[in-house]
Order: C-alpha cells, then sequence, then structure tokens
C-alpha cells in the first residue's frame, strides 16, 4: 500500500471526518501523495480512545489540528484552512453541514474552486437517517447468522470509494474547460459517497447468486469450501478445473467433468480426506500440488 503512485501530490486535502471511514480514506489519499490536513474537535476523535493503535496508524503523515466548529475562533481556524484547500473531506449529516455553514451552495459560492467529497450514511434523500456499518450490511443480507462481521466492511469499502473521489474530484477540478475557451480553470465538484451504497456494491456477488449457498463459491462447489482437519480448518479455493483436478487427485476421488465437483459424493469424499491431514501436511501438499488452500487454527 505504501507504495501506491503518488497520483495526488500536490493536492491538499482537508478532513474534518471522525471515526473510520473518513480517516481511513485520508490515510489513503496521503498514500497516494495528498497533502492531508485534518481538524478535529477539541475533544479529539473518538478512535484516539477506543483503539490508540488504529487512530496512530490511520493518521500517520497527517497534519491533525484542533479546532471548535462550532465556536467563531473555530469557524476562522476552518476557513484559513479552507482556503488553501483543495478537497474538503466530511461524513456529516446533510443538515449537520448546513449547521456549520458547510452546505454546498454557500461553501461553492465562497470557495469555487474547492471540491468537497462528503461521505454519508445513505444517498439523497435518506442522508439524515441514523445507521452504521452493521446496519448497511445486513440490510444487503451480507450477516448471516448472529455472529457480527469479521471486519466493518461498508466502513471500508466506503473509505475506498471516498479517496477514489477525491482523486475523481482532483481531476475533475483540474480539467475544466472555461467558456468553451480551451483554457482549463479550477471548479470546485461535489462527490457524495454512501457507506450504503457501499454494502450495496460488496453485496452484489450475492445478489448475483455466487456466494448463495448454491452458488459456486457459496458452498456448492466441492473445491471452495472451509472444511475441518486433523488439527485445525482449511480453506480450499480450488475452483477452476485444474486447480479442482489437482486436489480430486489428492484425495484420491475419480472426476470426470466439472459437474461433479457439485455432487454430495465428492464433497463427502474430500472432506474425508482432509480430515486425515494435519495442518502442516496440506500446507506442503498446496505446495507440490499447486493447489490454492490456506490452513487455519480451530475455532
Amino acid at each position: 500500500m505504501n507504495q501506491a503512485p503518488k497520483v495526488l501530490e500536490g493536492v491538499r486535502v482537508l478532513s474534518l471526518a471522525l471515526n473510520l471511514p473518513g480517516p481511513a480514506a485520508l490515510m489513503r489519499c496521503r498514500q497516494m501523495g495528498a497533502n492531508c490536513v485534518k481538524l478535529e474537535p477539541p475533544s479529539g476523535d473518538p478512535m484516539g480512545t477506543y483503539n490508540k493503535a488504529a487512530y496512530a496508524q490511520l493518521h500517520e503523515g497527517v497534519n491533525v489540528l484542533a479546532a471548535d466548529l462550532k465556536s467563531e475562533a473555530g469557524q476562522q481556524a476552518l476557513h484559513r484552512e479552507l482556503a488553501a484547500t483543495d478537497v474538503l473531506l466530511t461524513s456529516f449529516r446533510p443538515s449537520a453541514l448546513e449547521k456549520l455553514g458547510l452546505g454546498w451552495k454557500k461553501l461553492h459560492g465562497t470557495y469555487p474552486s474547492l471540491c468537497h467529497v462528503a461521505i454519508v450514511g445513505a444517498p439523497g434523500d435518506r442522508a439524515e437517517e441514523p445507521g452504521h456499518d452493521l446496519t448497511y450490511l445486513a440490510d444487503n443480507d451480507l450477516v448471516p447468522g448472529l455472529e457480527l462481521p469479521a471486519t466493518l466492511y461498508a466502513d471500508m469499502s466506503g473509505s475506498l470509494m471516498a479517496s477514489e473521489a477525491v482523486l475523481a474530484a482532483a481531476l475533475l477540478r483540474s480539467g475544466r474547460d472555461v467558456a468553451g475557451a480551451g483554457k482549463t480553470q479550477p471548479q470546485g465538484v461535489l462527490i457524495e459517497v454512501a457507506l450504503s451504497e457501499a454494502a450495496a456494491y460488496l453485496a452484489l456477488p450475492r445478489q448475483w447468486g455466487l456466494t448463495q449457498p448454491s452458488g459456486s463459491v457459496g458452498g456448492a462447489h466441492a473445491g471452495y469450501r472451509i472444511y475441518p482437519c486433523k488439527d485445525g480448518r482449511v480453506a480450499v479455493a480450488a475452483l477452476e478445473p485444474h486447480f479442482a483436478a489437482a486436489l480430486c487427485a489428492a484425495a484420491g476421488v475419480p472426476t470426470s467433468d466439472v459437474r461433479a465437483m457439485f455432487a454430495p459424493a465428492t464433497h463427502q469424499a474430500i472432506a474425508a480426506f482432509l480430515l486425515t491431514q494435519t495442518r502442516g501436511q496440506l500446507d506442503r501438499l498446496a505446495v507440490e500440488k499447486d493447489i490454492p488452500l490456506h490452513t487455519m487454527a480451530a475455532e
């Protein structure tokens, strides 16, 4: 990640966003070469309280300043920064932006060349609705059972969309034609990034049926599953025919074509073989037979 092309070099990004999606997007912008500044409330970013290590990594190389945006002094500090900024990054509801004097009409009128990437929970009229990563995932059928998801998928994918939006804003800002004269003059744009839409994007494979139980990467294909082994678990991803053939050969399972990988007998035979193997044996098998698998400790 640290070797990302410095495509945002020379672009100054000011962030007012707290918690995770905004700081994660700012981290990506910094990795792409942007000059990143963040204004935090005097109490700091909550992330700095509940996970100091995460906060430190997210803000490495970021110039962090403090300002109470609800005070006159804080507003003065904000506008000093805005006057020198190319892209503003926020994660407030639209009503909160209006109260802070950062509604797009007013902002664009004051700073015509400033771009604004606004992270919201849901798009358009739903932007005022309360929500969080978990609710956006649940709304898109990405929370099976009662277990919490392994990571914050909507927040992190939303941060990637937001950093992508910063890049798009920088490109649009630098390429505007002035009155058809063929001359460019920086012109600000507003781009809204909704975490609910980020979750919906991640959910597309499930909507297509790929990750449903009947789908080839949802458990129906015997070569793409998680199995117990002798001393742990193994994630097997032998989906392509040549990988599936190598897996079946190792397990002593006869196969005639790809349809056999969906047969209950194939599932049972591969499961029985893997139960006889230790993690070490399977790790060696993966190297020797070129089989994509990864062993894990038992839960």
